[in-house]
């Protein structure tokens, strides 16, 4: 089954669907580091560009369309009618765009969880009604779309992550998509510790200096309780590099000579390998660009268990994608 990937970023989406079998064709992205590291780790397939420059009938043809898309404001939504009235000017117009124009069986798109009460509902509510009017060439008529929150932490990571996902299937297949089985997770043996490297460089580690920051509390009238060493990782974030308090970022302590040594702490962030596994991505997964583009990639990244789960749930409710699959 050939696949294209639409903001595809360092490849957790798309690694995901690899696993369970799939064949991607083309994947795109506008950043030229994530690119480096997908194209590294995953191949030559990707296409360094903007989505608002791409040409639908320069994707090659598909049969599931994936992709985590940026959620931008929608400001016309709801002043206009017809077809893709309410999107324009968003990034998911162009990707409707893609769609009307190739309609392939599937799409599964990404987003945050908030999409799911981003103005009042209006938002999703939109992007849904897009997707299942979409008309396309005499190529479908639109698509059933099913909706669901995801955490990471149910399909096998141990971090707590929630994202929305829609799986959309053409309205010609008869096919209803149901959420994946959840998979307990063994919070005495899969956690946070259980991932962590050891002798790790002492420039993880936290200085004297910055440690009461980052275990403060909060500031003036704001309170949250800042917790290191979980069971569970708090969400991974895309400005990891920044170091944020540790109600916010994950923190663990891990006694070091050479961190006591060079003049640290003994409690440390996470590695850029450690924020990886926690997103799914396997040990052979090669880091190549510097900690900071790293902590930006692994934090935007969809995890790659989630997706794989998806991916073989399609398999199974779609005779078609087995057929082709095993070919």
């Amino acid at each position: 089954m050939s696949l294209a990937s639409l903001f595809s970023g360092c490849g957790g989406l798309d690694l995901g669907f690899i696993n369970a079998g799939f064949n991607i064709v083309y994947a795109n992205d506008f950043d030229k580091y994530a690119v480096q590291s997908y194209r590294h780790n995953l191949g030559n397939h990707i296409h360094l560009g903007d989505i608002t420059e791409i040409q639908p009938e320069s994707i090659p043809e598909h049969n599931i369309l994936i992709g985590g898309f940026p959620c931008q404001p929608f400001s016309m939504m709801g002043q206009q009618r017809g077809f893709l009235d309410g999107v324009r000017g968003t990034l998911f117009f162009n990707v409707a765009q893609i769609i009307q124009y190739h309609m392939p069986k599937v799409v599964v798109l990404e987003n945050v969880r908030n999409l799911r009460t981003h103005d009042n509902g209006n938002t999703l509510a939109t992007i849904i009604n897009t997707l299942e009017n979409i008309r396309g060439n005499g190529l479908g008529n639109g698509y059933n779309v099913n909706y669901d929150i995801y955490d990471s932490k149910d399909y096998g990571v141990p971090q707590t992550r929630n994202r929305i996902f829609l799986v959309c299937i053409r309205n010609d297949i008869d096919v209803t998509f149901t959420t994946p089985n959840i998979i307990p997770i063994d919070v005495e043996i899969n956690n946070l510790q259980s991932i962590l490297e050891e002798n790790v460089n002492p420039k993880y580690y936290l200085s004297h200096r910055i440690l009461p920051t980052i275990l403060a509390h909060g500031t003036g009238n704001y309170y949250s309780r800042s917790e290191i060493d979980l069971q569970i990782a708090r969400p991974l974030t895309a400005t990891m590099a920044k170091m944020h308090r540790a109600n916010q970022d994950n923190y663990v302590t891990q006694p070091s000579e050479d961190a006591v040594a060079a003049g640290k702490t003994n409690i440390r962030r996470l590695t850029p390998r450690e924020c990886a596994r926690l997103q799914g991505f396997p040990e052979d997964f090669e880091i190549v660009v510097s900690d900071s583009q790293a902590y930006k990639q692994f934090g935007n990244a969809v995890t790659v268990n989630v997706a794989e789960a998806i991916a073989n749930r399609l398999i199974e409710l779609i005779p078609d994608l087995i057929e082709e699959h095993s070919c």
